[in-house]
């Protein structure tokens, strides 16, 4: 006999996330239409950040295994160099 075990709030709060993520990723991967060679690094990290929640949905941590946190943390550095070339492009524009 087959039972479906429910979901974990953890793993509905990851799969809502990673839909959030999918979302922001297309939503940019069509504003920004990509003008200049560097703006598809933004959408797929957003998208990439996505996959990460699904997988953290299977392992249960961000942190494990090893190269989950390592995705995690090269997804969170390109939205920082993101943020700061959007805030040097509108110091620049007044």
């Amino acid at each position: 006999m087959n039972e479906e075990v429910p979901l974990s709030l953890h793993a509905v709060f990851n799969y809502a996330e990673a839909g959030l993520w999918f979302t922001i990723a297309l939503v940019l991967a069509v504003r920004l239409r990509m003008k200049r060679p560097w703006r598809w690094l933004l959408p797929v990290a957003f998208a990439c950040f996505g996959v990460s929640d699904l997988i953290e949905v299977q392992t249960g941590a961000w942190w494990e295994p090893w190269w989950l946190f390592v995705l995690k943390a090269a997804c969170a550095l390109v939205f920082l160099l993101a943020w700061r070339a959007h805030r040097r492009q509108g110091k620049r524009h007044g």
